[in-house]
């Protein structure tokens, strides 16, 4: 590793065998250096999970001049957590990276996503944080249209940096050319006939969870599902204070 080139961390929920990551390590090897801690397998839906009742592993499955792939038997936060703690010892990083994850992480799938767990955990340890998602759940799917998005948006971070407490949710529209960027708030909306429920022919039964989306706002222009559905980059600023001002004004009327 250099100490001249930036230093960005990589992790995913996909695992570190995915598409998506490899080629996120391609289109960032320009950029600085590379320390990428991922999970051994898929671990989406993990969100903000940690691992507290059972050990962790780590595994260096490469190694290059100015990059180091590591697996972690843990979960996306986990992967933040160690390569923090003890794969950037010498430094920390300038800049964490997650993603391409194979699927959209718009609405309120971003309160579900492993991917975006990860740079919530970067944007608590004050570390410009962005994610990434392609709307594509492929596992061969092309990811090639999104290379100067990811390293236009990654520059710009690593010069401008954010506030503290704040990530970037980048969601790329299924099929290219896209037609621009939109910079966006959260779409409201929720999922659907979520159980499916079927019977194990020994006598018991057993769940799915599956479901469908429903948008409570689909014409609502400055939405990040808006933009994906007509072809625009969405990058919503995500925060880690969840603290609902409206509602601190409404309470203290309570009289508690």
């Amino acid at each position: 590793m250099q100490n001249d080139r930036p230093l960005i961390l990589i992790s995913n929920d996909d695992g570190f065998r995915a598409k998506g990551i490899n080629c996120l390590i391609d289109m960032l090897r320009p950029l600085g250096d590379l320390i990428v801690c991922a999970p051994e397998g898929a671990r989406s839906g993990y969100s903000c999970a940690f691992s507290a009742m059972s050990p962790l592993f780590l595994k260096q499955v490469r190694k290059e001049e100015g990059l180091q792939v590591w697996s972690c038997s843990g979960t996306p936060i986990d992967c933040v957590k160690l390569a923090y703690s003890e794969l950037c010892t010498e430094r920390l990083p300038d800049l964490i990276v997650s993603g391409i994850n194979h699927g959209d992480n718009a609405s309120v799938n971003s309160r579900y996503s492993g991917t975006m767990g990860a740079v919530f955990e970067g944007a608590m340890k004050r570390i410009p944080s962005v994610a990434f998602s392609l709307c594509r759940y492929e596992e061969d799917a092309d990811f090639s249209p999104m290379v100067e998005i990811v390293q236009s948006i990654v520059k710009k971070v690593m010069k401008e940096g954010l506030p503290d407490g704040v990530c970037l949710n980048v969601n790329c529209p299924a099929n290219p050319p896209y037609k621009g960027i939109k910079i966006c708030r959260m779409a409201m909306g929720d999922w659907e006939n979520e159980v499916v429920r079927a019977r194990h022919e020994r006598g018991f039964d057993y769940f799915w969870l599956v479901g469908n989306y429903n948008c409570y706002e689909p014409d609502a222009e400055d939405t990040d599902r808006w933009a994906l559905e007509h072809g625009y980059v969405a990058i919503t600023p995500s925060k880690v204070d969840i603290t609902s001002f409206e509602a601190i004004d409404i309470m203290k009327s309570w009289n508690l």
